[in-house]
């Protein structure tokens, strides 16, 4: 029996696609009344994770539960947990309203739901229209609408803001904090980094199928700092006064000069100081997508476009132009490889 608390609970949850291991040893708990984000690459093991909670992949070990028991148990499981995995096909020629009575009867719900999940994904207006005339994103809210008919205690969504447009991500913004405020569960995964930084509350990043962070987003927030990017005469005597005065500094692929652990008036006194030249200063602030790649640089590393005129036969001296010279792409050593 389930115990009604609308947690989804993943623990040491794996899966291998023959030699691929998609998802390793991965926990995380996902709790009503916050929105939780989980993200990652494409490849990730989202998508599978996800599968496994719902019961349609069977892990290779470990177990995922929503409300302390694995999906298959149970009981009416559409009226427990809402959920779309990715854009559904419907009947061309079908209404909206026609698609969601189907379903309806098949979740033994009343009708009046139809017209209340309708309403709530904004397409009553549509409701008698063939869904085959239907935009991506109106097709996103009618694949929404189907996992709300049941009235479910959890929601989980794959990628929900694809093609919608900046209106319907700020209406799924808006609607997805509601439901969660209301005391329900939301599991929502998504590419969106910048969006997402705006909706949820709790975020799981996974890496190569593993978890590389779980946590509050504000916690993630502050253990980076922010910094500020400067664009100096002098580079050298900049930096050598930076680092008399304590402050770290690196310097970025574009030759600007990034300082952390100050603001724009402290680093402008210093290079007074220090008698430099500013051309440009820009304070950068710590944003989820800066965070996302830190966290998950190197799953996916492909080189530099090719110098104009393509890449070059073999010469003498290798890949390369002939004669020697660089290499026209830069080696990873393959998906997985960089830093």
């Amino acid at each position: 029996m389930h115990d009604g608390s609308g947690r989804i609970l993943v623990q040491n949850l794996s899966k291998n696609f023959g030699p691929v291991s998609a998802v390793r040893d991965l926990s995380f708990a996902v709790h009503p009344g916050v929105v939780t984000g989980f993200l990652g690459p494409n490849g990730s093991g989202k998508t599978t994770t996800l599968r496994m909670v719902l019961g349609l992949v069977n892990p290779t070990s470990g177990a995922a539960t929503v409300n302390g028991v694995p999906f298959h148990r149970l009981r009416n499981p559409a009226t427990v947990v809402g959920a779309v995995l990715e854009a559904q096909s419907f009947h061309p020629s079908r209404t909206a309203r026609n698609h969601l009575r189907c379903y309806s009867a098949a979740m033994n719900v009343p009708d009046q739901q139809v017209d209340h999940a309708l309403d709530l994904v904004g397409l009553s207006n549509a409701a008698d229209r063939g869904a085959g005339g239907f935009s991506l994103g109106m097709r996103q809210r009618l694949a929404l609408a189907t996992a709300l008919l049941g009235d479910p205690q959890v929601l989980i969504l794959d990628e929900p803001a694809n093609g919608l447009d900046p209106e319907g991500i700020a209406w799924l913004r808006g609607f997805l904090k509601s439901f969660a405020a209301s005391g329900r569960t939301v599991l929502v995964s998504s590419h969106l980094l910048r969006e997402m930084e705006h909706t949820v509350d709790h975020v799981v990043i996974v890496s190569r199928g593993q978890c590389v962070y779980n946590g509050d987003l504000d916690q993630l927030r502050a253990q980076q700092r922010s910094r500020v990017l400067v664009q100096a005469g002098d580079p050298t005597a900049l930096v050598n006064g930076l680092q008399a005065a304590g402050l770290a500094v690196e310097l970025v692929p574009d030759g600007r000069i990034a300082v952390t652990g100050s603001d724009s008036r402290s680093v402008a006194e210093l290079a007074l100081q220090a008698g430099v030249a500013v051309y440009g200063m820009q304070e950068e602030q710590v944003d989820l997508e800066r965070l996302f790649f830190q966290l998950t640089s190197g799953q996916y590393v492909g080189g530099r476009f090719p110098p104009s005129g393509g890449p070059q036969p073999p010469g003498p001296g290798g890949w390369g132009p002939p004669g020697g010279g660089a290499n026209p792409y830069e080696q990873h050593g393959g998906f997985g490889g960089g830093a």
